[in-house]
C-alpha cells in the first residue's frame, strides 16, 4: 500500500508531536521509490513497534509472575487460616474441658467436705451422747446406791433430777446446734 503525499506528510508531521504508526499497519505500507524520508520514518516506526511490543510483554509476564505469586500467597494465608481456625477450635475444646474438670473438681470438693462435715458432726454426737449417757448412768448408780444403804436421799434425789434435766437440755442444744451449722454452712 503507498500513501498520497498529503497523508506521507502528516505521518512525518506527527513525528513533532512523537506520534508514530504501530502495528500491522506497517507491514503493508511501503514508500515510494527514492523516498528515503519516508522509508526512515518507517523503519523507526517498526523499530518503535517492536520496544513497544517488548515492555508489553515483559509487562504481561511481571503481572503474570505477581499474579502467580498472589495466588501462591493466597493460598497460604487460607492454610495459614484454616491452621489457625483449628487451633482456636482445640483451644475453645479445651478451654470446655478445663471448666468440666473444673466443675467437676469442685463438685468432688463440695462431696468431701459435706462428707467430712457429717463425719464430724457425727463424732461429736457421739461424744456428746456418750458423756450425757455417762453422767447420767453414774448419777443413776450414785442415787441407787444411796438408797439402797438406807441414806438420806433428799439431796441427791434433787440433784439426780436437776442433772438428768440440764443433760438432757444440752444434749438438745448440742444436736440443734450442730444441725444449726449443718444447714447454715449450706449454699442455699
Amino acid at each position: 500500500m503507498i500513501i498520497d503525499k498529503v497523508m506521507r506528510d502528516a505521518l512525518l508531521g506527527l513525528t513533532k508531536k512523537k506520534v508514530y504508526l504501530e502495528g500491522n499497519i506497517l507491514k503493508v505500507i511501503k514508500p515510494e521509490s527514492g523516498d528515503t524520508e519516508f522509508d526512515q520514518y518507517l523503519q523507526d516506526c517498526k523499530k518503535r513497534d517492536v520496544d513497544s511490543r517488548k515492555k508489553r510483554l515483559e509487562v504481561t509476564k511481571q503481572v503474570q509472575s505477581q499474579n502467580t505469586e498472589l495466588i501462591a500467597a493466597q493460598k497460604e494465608n487460607e492454610r495459614v487460616n484454616k491452621q489457625l481456625t483449628k487451633a482456636l477450635d482445640e483451644a475453645k475444646a479445651s478451654k470446655a474441658e478445663a471448666e468440666k474438670l473444673r466443675d467437676e473438681a469442685v463438685e468432688d470438693l463440695d462431696a468431701l467436705q459435706k462428707r467430712t462435715q457429717f463425719e464430724l458432726m457425727s463424732q461429736i454426737v457421739k461424744v456428746a451422747l456418750y458423756v450425757i449417757v455417762g453422767v447420767g448412768v453414774l448419777t443413776t448408780a450414785l442415787y441407787v446406791f444411796v438408797l439402797s444403804m438406807g441414806m438420806d436421799a433428799k439431796i441427791i434425789e434433787s440433784t439426780w433430777s436437776n442433772l438428768f434435766g440440764i443433760l438432757l437440755t444440752n444434749s438438745f442444744s448440742i444436736i440443734g446446734t450442730i444441725m444449726g451449722v449443718k444447714y447454715a454452712s449450706e449454699k442455699e
